[in-house]
């Protein structure tokens, strides 16, 4: 079994940053693909963002050079550097993984969630 947990999130202010970390324990040996979704009130979840134990990277169009997802597979770990961070960003983030990429719904494990709000 896999646990994962995140945290970092909180309030902020249009434009500014936060920074989440989502760290794994447990049978980690197969979590190729860790990524970070969101769900915000009233919509489905989406990717945000998600990384290859190899560092191969993707995001979502409306993340991109804003957020940053980087790796330490020594310290099972999976960060999201978010910048310029917007409203439309407020939702509760998740961090999710597995063997592969299956979408926002189809990853094996998932972390509980930390609330990220964005104020104008």
């Amino acid at each position: 079994q896999v646990q994962l947990v995140e945290s970092g999130g909180g309030l902020v202010q249009a434009g500014g940053s936060l920074r989440l970390s989502c760290a794994a324990s447990g049978s980690i040996n197969g979590l190729n693909v860790m990524g970070w979704f969101r769900q915000a009130p009233g919509k489905q979840r989406e990717l945000v963002a998600f990384i290859t134990r190899a560092g191969i990277s993707h995001y979502v169009g409306s993340v991109k050079g804003r957020f940053t997802i980087s790796r330490d597979n020594v310290k099972k770990t999976v960060y999201l550097q978010m910048n310029s961070l917007k409203p439309e960003d407020t939702a509760v983030y998740y961090c999710g993984s597995g063997s592969l990429y299956r979408g926002p719904s189809g990853m094996d494990y998932w972390g509980k969630g930390t609330l990220v709000t964005v104020s104008s």
